[in-house]
């Protein structure tokens, strides 16, 4: 009787050392993709070999020794090794390295156009420069009046100026700086009244509103 109660000791013995033995790392229970709870019978072996990573990577990941005695308890937290932290590193390193070049090139494309707004405006400064800096022949002073063509009746325009023709033929531009310094480039389209009879007198074109308060002044006159 007592051999049967030995060899049925003896069995049931047996038959938990090799549940224990078989127990794996597929017990630990996963908490996320970095780690995972021990359970009883795991071992840094078992759950290395669960994870695909070598034990020296799962213990560098734990700050344990490399090659040491990894002793662990049922109810601890391991940690993975982290690649899949890395990946996403490298994924969003990517991502700004793309953003910063669509930057880039979206800024090489606007380039152009700015450069081009850049030169019309140096073009147009240099043209305004260029017709109040520009000098010709020297004609001496003249008397200066305004008048609207439009208030008349015509529609010349205020690009012209009334001029005695003996003087001054149609089509000769002249620069016309006045006493105050303003500087009127005109070119001769007509004669008036007071140009006919006076030979030394302009009547220059310009609206109402713009024609100065003194009405008469004096300017000196260049051919261009």
């Amino acid at each position: 009787m007592k051999k049967v109660l030995s060899i049925a000791l003896v069995s049931t013995m047996a038959l938990t050392a090799i549940a224990a033995s078989t127990k794996t790392a597929q017990a630990a229970v996963i908490l996320d993709n970095n780690h995972v709870q021990v359970e009883a019978g795991d071992t840094y072996k078992d759950i290395a070999a669960n994870a695909g990573v070598t034990i020296a990577e799962l213990e560098q990941a734990n700050g344990r020794e490399i090659g040491g005695f990894d002793l662990i308890f049922p109810g601890e937290t391991v940690t993975l090794p982290g690649a899949t932290t890395t990946q996403a590193t490298d994924t969003t390193a990517t991502q700004q390295t793309s953003t910063t070049q669509a930057a880039a090139e979206d800024t090489s494309y606007q380039a152009p156009a700015q450069q081009t707004t850049q030169t019309t405006t140096t073009q147009t400064q240099t043209a305004s420069t260029q017709a109040t800096t520009q000098t010709g022949t020297s004609q001496g002073t003249f008397k200066i009046s305004f008048y609207d063509p439009a208030v008349l009746g015509s529609n010349m325009g205020y690009s012209g100026v009334a001029a005695n023709l003996s003087v001054f033929p149609k089509g000769t531009t002249l620069k016309i700086t006045l006493s105050d310094g303003t500087v009127l480039i005109r070119t001769v389209n007509d004669t008036g009244t007071f140009a006919y009879s006076n030979p030394n007198q302009l009547d220059v074109a310009m609206p109402n509103n713009q024609i100065p308060s003194y009405g008469v002044t004096t300017a000196s006159v260049e051919v261009l």
